[in-house]
């Protein structure tokens, strides 16, 4: 409101000195023309103010009412100001009646102009409150257009902005709640088979229906691999949630790549062995050190390998080799095995996800170990990429920054 104020008394102190230098009026007659004009901006003024208090534009329907109806207060103002001020230095009723009525085409025009431009103001604000109750109503894709530079195109572009953040907020949502549904849905089938199983046997013994030794020996063995299998899928479903959920604290820190993946491959010499299958790996001389935490990175060796041993035939051959590109090391695991059919390789990295036989459950995987693989290279800030030819092998790479 002080702005405001200083504005009108403004135009009135102009007003004042126009008058003497185009006119030239007595010094009496100045001062009287000057008292009336202060009291009229002073008039202008109250009413602005108790407007502005007690929110008389805000009870109008429409942006475009309460402009207009603005116009039409300062245009009775005005003209009230002409007619006193005219009664007080006419003497000619015809020259006042025509000033009057000049007055008035020229003040209904204004209004009539203010209307119309308020009305292109109105209708802006008017598509911004519709794209607010399409987004009230779920409608994340509605967008406004913000044409020119003025208050409401730069919140349109606000608008526009928070939209689009809420659709990606809700895509991801969205997608977040679809992994869990799947995450429970796949928990829930590999935990009930086991079970199932574990029951059988479990009943038949108790039952006795099995009643020699050895059969009851096998059921035992049995048993206690499914157990086994249970508990290795709950810790990984632990570790899974432990990453989605962002808890793991990574320790990462310079470290030797090459004595990783030389302790991997030692791991993993007997089993590879015994399966038939030819083990090996190279590591390039300018490697090391890498930025990564150790055991993390470990196990993702150890995923990648337990994988590839699974599927690799007898008289197979898996091959580690490791190598510096640019600013990283970029580590491959490539095997010989049966490979991933075309349509089911987008999907490998996924939780749960294990091709058409995903629910054969003879390889021994629970479907979460490449999974839970993407995600600690990823908390690394690397990637991770699988390459496969149906029947001749697969390879996995993934990179790690070096130090």
């Amino acid at each position: 409101m002080r702005a405001y104020s200083l504005v009108v008394y403004g135009i009135v102190g102009v007003t004042v000195v126009l008058i003497l230098v185009v006119m030239g009026p007595p010094i009496g007659e100045l001062m009287s023309l000057g008292a009336l004009l202060a009291l009229t901006a002073t008039l202008a003024i109250v009413v602005g103010f108790v407007a502005h208090r007690f929110g008389l534009w805000e009870r109008f329907r429409t942006v475009r009412h309460a402009l207009t109806s603005g116009y039409v207060i300062a245009a009775v103002i005005t003209l009230a100001c002409v007619i006193i001020t005219a009664r007080l230095m006419f003497v000619n009723a015809h020259d006042l009646a025509l000033a009057v009525l000049l007055l008035f085409f020229a003040g209904a025009t204004s209004v009539a102009f203010g209307s119309f431009a308020s009305g292109s103001v109105a209708q802006r604000v008017h598509r911004l409150a519709e794209a607010a109750d399409r987004i009230k109503e779920g409608d994340l894709s509605v967008r406004v257009p913000a044409s020119g530079d003025d208050e409401i195109a730069r919140l349109a572009n606000t608008f526009n902005t928070m939209a689009a953040r809420l659709e990606e907020s809700a895509r991801e949502a969205e997608a977040v709640n679809t992994a869990r549904q799947h995450l429970i849905a796949g928990a829930s089938h590999d935990l009930r088979t086991p079970l199932a199983s574990l029951r059988a046997m479990l009943d038949a013994m108790a039952d006795g229906i099995v009643t020699d030794e050895a059969t009851r020996t096998d059921y035992v063995a049995r048993s206690q691999a499914e157990i086994a299998r249970m508990s290795r899928l709950i810790d990984d479903l632990m570790e899974l949630a432990r990453l989605e959920a962002g808890e793991l604290d990574l320790q990462i820190e310079p470290a030797s790549l090459s004595d990783l993946i030389s302790d991997a491959l030692a791991s993993f010499r007997a089993r590879a062995q015994a399966a038939g299958v030819a083990l090996s790996g190279e590591v390039g001389p300018d490697v090391d050190p890498v930025l990564m935490a150790s055991h993390p990175v470990g196990r993702v060796l150890a995923n990648l390998l337990d994988n590839a041993l699974r599927h690799t035939p007898q008289g197979g051959t898996i091959r580690v080799t490791a190598r510096c590109r640019g600013g990283e090391a970029l580590v491959r695991v490539a095997d010989t095995g049966q490979g991933i059919a075309a349509d089911d390789l987008p999907f490998v990295l996924e939780t749960f996800y294990r091709g058409d036989k995903s629910r054969s459950r003879e390889g021994g995987g629970s479907g979460l170990g490449l999974a839970i693989t993407r995600r600690l290279v990823e908390a690394h800030g690397g990637t991770i990429t699988v390459e496969s030819t149906l029947g001749e092998g697969t390879t996995v790479a993934f990179t790690l920054p070096r130090a």
